[in-house]
């Protein structure tokens, strides 16, 4: 069981990879080159909750064209720090996604599993494309099953949390990213 102390040392722990600053300029960036490419398509953005909740807020206010949101949730790390290897749906898009264009925006593009899983899931329902935007792309040194079209700030492989990403289901609201020193 996770316990406040091991929460409070964990943060007290942690290194700061990017601050708050910095992770609103790249998600300025980001913004840009959205509204560049999806502009005139009247994207529908589904958040991937609960890591895209912070990110997605703060994209949002800065495209400036007509868009659709909603959500959608399958993960595979369920409060753990390690995930398994079926993927748990736990909320499908209100939105129908036929002949829609999609923008799936979470946290982290960390191993890619749930995020290919996801793109492809939305193609099935009919989407007649889909991106994928995530606020921090985590460098693993090797290929993955799905690549981001929008990426903010790239990291480390190391555990990460803040501005959405969680230890253990908590510290997601921390104002930085950061990396753990120690996985409890």
């Amino acid at each position: 069981m996770t316990t406040p102390e091991e929460i409070a040392r964990v943060a007290a722990e942690a290194d700061c990879l990017y601050t708050e600053a910095q992770i609103d300029a790249a998600i300025d960036r980001m913004a840009a080159d959205i509204t560049a490419r999806l502009q005139h398509q009247t994207p529908l953005v589904l958040s991937v909750l609960n890591g895209g909740i912070l990110p997605t807020a703060r994209l949002l206010l800065r495209l400036r064209f007509p868009l659709e949101i909603d959500s959608i949730k399958a993960g595979r790390y369920q409060g753990a720090t390690r995930g398994e290897a079926a993927l748990r749906w736990q909320h499908q898009p209100d939105t129908p996604l036929e002949g829609r264009v999609v923008l799936l925006v979470d946290d982290v593009l960390d191993e890619g599993i749930t995020l290919a899983e996801l793109r492809r899931w939305c193609l099935e329902q009919g989407a007649a494309a889909v991106h994928i935007a995530v606020l921090v792309d985590k460098d693993l040194g090797r290929d993955k099953p799905c690549r981001a079209d929008f990426t903010g700030l790239v990291a480390e492989n190391r555990y990460l949390f803040g501005y959405g990403m969680d230890y253990k289901g908590y510290l997601r609201n921390w104002p930085g990213i950061y990396a753990c020193t120690t996985v409890y």
